[in-house]
């Protein structure tokens, strides 16, 4: 069954040996680079366009065409190669269209050598561009997956490839075109020359030379669809590979001679000058600004091989810019308050200026030198906060759903993904002189630490007292959304939720979960049911540690849950005994890098009568709260954010809508 994807969406891929095929009603530039694990071109060498259409694994179309097949074999791909991207350009010679937006959508599939197809995506929503990224081939965990990209690039191939960090980007573009424009000038070549025996001659076969050397490692040249002796290094006679294209040597510009190998050993191909920084910021794409008014904020302008790694560098920009301009803001006000604690305290150590009104007036003077200065600061903040602001009502509708609230309209649209993203909302953050902005948390994926929620009696930062009963509901609640999000992230099959609960406390807290089906079994309660689970996922954390220790993680018993897994406790630290809460911390300590996560909804008062023993716990898994609090710290400057965690709206039914597709997909995953 052939999976039609949308941009950004993804599907794996079942064999290594494939072809790509494109149809776009128009004659198009197809090629292919190959990228490592952050994305990054080691050359030219690693582009395959009509001037060099052979790398080791993939083989791309001489010539411009309104459809192509590109060949592709994912073992045969470097090691070193992590992805494969699928670059589709309008050509710059002749009268054809100069943008994607004045022709149909391009269609692309993957499918096997047979022809059934794998996947299949249309690029709808081109306009200005006239190069676009279409496909994108990565590994993962082992295997291959595609993805649905659909970047598109108004200024080119020359803009792609500089996107992709490529030094050579204009230059290699602009041979991409020559090779092209020479291709369409040959397009009807002339016939071989007549032997004496009226036989065709045939083309001389180049001879193999040595392999270019890319960035960590030897890159054979091969076609994909050698026969053993071919990819070996042996050419066969003819000079043609399986699809009739002759191999010129791969990696060099369109028309280059082939170099030759120093005595001694193979050519280096590094670039001299190849950097390995960021990638640039994508293309503005807001509307110009007024005169003497700040760009308009654009959704995803940070830094990122992706639209959501762009958006995470934005919201985490968000967050640090409001920390400097409140740090800035702050240490200005400080400084206006010594100032005038100064001016003050000369003023009354000169006992001439305590005689009629020079007191009086200098005093006026200090007040009104501090409330110029903290005027200033005031309006500087405003300013700053006012951009932010208009930064975050353009983000927060662009996020996707891992970093959305729960009242954000993309979760009607929610599918289960079949990939997990890099981060997960945990809530929002705020400070007091910029109320109005909210910055999502956002902690990376898999989860490093667990979740401590504390459940004690608490006063919130509007000053409302909660007690302790309605803090425990309104933590276990908490823990219900923050485990509806990472059931609602990961593929399905990919985690598992399990819950102790020893006096049955949490029943209606838990119902979401327990009546959506998504729980791996009824909540545990009484001291057998906490025992069991405790043992089961120790069990579970020695095993997995054991195979990785020793190199054979596919020595695990067969049947073994390999999800990652998240453990909710409730109502701790009633029904616990020593040797549960010694599983506890090593679950804490050891499960992280195992797949294993704790979420301890708990009293931290409460649980003091543990003493040392605890303190392991709490210092290692990440505190929150059910109710607005001022207590998570950011590490530039030290501020005391106030946390808000991502509560459902009431009477919204999207948790539990959420959750049924979730659970639709468990079974289905299951069968």
């Amino acid at each position: 069954m052939t999976a039609e994807l949308t941009r950004g969406q993804n599907h794996p891929l079942p064999r290594a040996r494939l072809e790509i095929r494109v149809s776009a009603g128009t004659p198009v530039v197809a090629g292919a680079t190959l990228g490592d694990e952050n994305g990054t071109i080691h050359g030219v060498e690693w582009v395959a366009h009509p001037g060099a259409p052979v790398l080791p694994g993939l083989e791309v179309s001489r010539q411009a065409a309104a459809d192509h097949r590109l060949a592709v074999d994912l073992d045969a791909v470097p090691d070193a190669v992590h992805r494969v991207s699928v670059l589709l350009a309008l050509p710059v010679a002749g009268q054809g269209p100069a943008r994607f937006g004045a022709v149909a959508a391009p269609f692309t599939a993957v499918t096997g050598l047979d022809g059934e197809e794998v996947a299949s995506y249309t690029l709808t929503g081109l306009e200005s561009e006239s190069a676009v990224v279409a496909l994108e081939l990565y590994r993962r965990q082992g295997g291959w997956k595609v993805r649905a990209v659909g970047q598109g690039y108004a200024g080119g191939l020359a803009e792609l490839l500089a996107d992709q960090r490529l030094p050579e980007a204009h230059q290699l573009a602009g041979g991409i075109h020559e090779a092209v424009a020479r291709g369409l000038a040959r397009s009807v070549p002339a016939p071989p020359a007549r032997t004496a025996d009226g036989d065709r001659s045939r083309p001389a076969a180049p001879a193999h030379g040595t392999a270019p050397q890319g960035a960590t490692g030897r890159v054979p040249s091969a076609s994909p669809y050698d026969p053993p002796a071919a990819a070996s290094g042996a050419q066969p006679a003819d000079g043609q590979g399986e699809h009739g294209t002759q191999r010129p040597y791969p990696g060099g510009p369109a028309g280059a001679d082939r170099p030759s190998a120093p005595a001694g050993g193979a050519i280096d191909y590094s670039h001299p000058r190849r950097q390995s920084a960021a990638p640039p910021p994508p293309p503005p794409a807001a509307p110009p600004a007024e005169p003497g008014r700040p760009a308009r904020p654009v959704a995803g302008d940070a830094t990122g091989w992706s639209m959501e790694e762009r958006l995470y560098n934005q919201v985490w920009g968000m967050f640090e810019d409001l920390a400097r301009t409140t740090a800035a803001y702050r240490s200005a006000v400080d400084f206006a308050d010594s100032r005038r604690e100064k001016e003050l305290d000369q003023v009354l150590s000169d006992p001439r200026s305590r005689i009629g009104g020079q007191g009086d007036a200098a005093r006026e003077a200090a007040r009104e030198r501090y409330e110029q200065l903290v005027s200033r600061a005031g309006e500087v903040l405003d300013r700053d906060v006012a951009q932010l602001l208009a930064e975050a009502e353009v983000v927060e509708p662009a996020l996707p759903a891992a970093y959305a609230r729960w009242d954000n309209p993309v979760w009607h649209a929610y599918r289960v993904p079949m990939e997990i993203p890099m981060a997960l909302r945990l809530g929002d953050l705020h400070l007091p002189e910029a109320d109005r902005i909210r910055v999502p948390m956002l902690v990376r994926l898999p989860l490093e630490r667990g979740l401590w929620i504390d459940s004690g009696r608490s006063a919130s930062s509007d000053g409302a007292v909660t007690d302790s009963h309605e803090m425990r509901r309104l933590g276990l609640e908490t823990a219900v959304a923050h485990a509806a999000r990472l059931l609602a992230v990961y593929p399905a099959g990919e985690f598992t939720v399990h819950v102790i609960d020893p006096a049955g406390a949490g029943t209606q807290a838990l119902a979401p979960l327990a009546q959506g089906g998504v729980l791996a079994a009824p909540p545990a309660r009484g001291a057998a049911g906490t025992a069991d689970v405790l043992g089961r996922l120790t069990e579970r954390v020695d095993l997995v540690q054991m195979a990785l220790r020793g190199g054979a993680p596919d020595a695990l018993p067969p049947g073994l849950d390999t999800s990652q897994q998240l453990l909710i406790v409730n109502d701790f630290p009633h029904g616990f005994d020593d040797r549960a809460v010694n599983q506890l911390r090593y679950l804490a300590d050891e499960g992280p890098a195992v797949g294993v996560h704790l979420m301890m909804v708990a009293d931290r008062e409460e649980s003091a009568g543990y003493g040392p023993l605890l303190d392991p716990l709490w210092r290692s898994l990440l505190r929150l709260t059910p109710v607005p609090d001022d207590h998570l710290a950011d590490p530039w400057v030290g501020h005391a954010w106030t946390y808000e965690p991502p509560l459902v709206p009431p009477g919204s039914q999207v948790l539990q809508q959420v959750l049924a597709q979730v659970a639709a997909a468990r079974i289905s995953w299951h069968r």
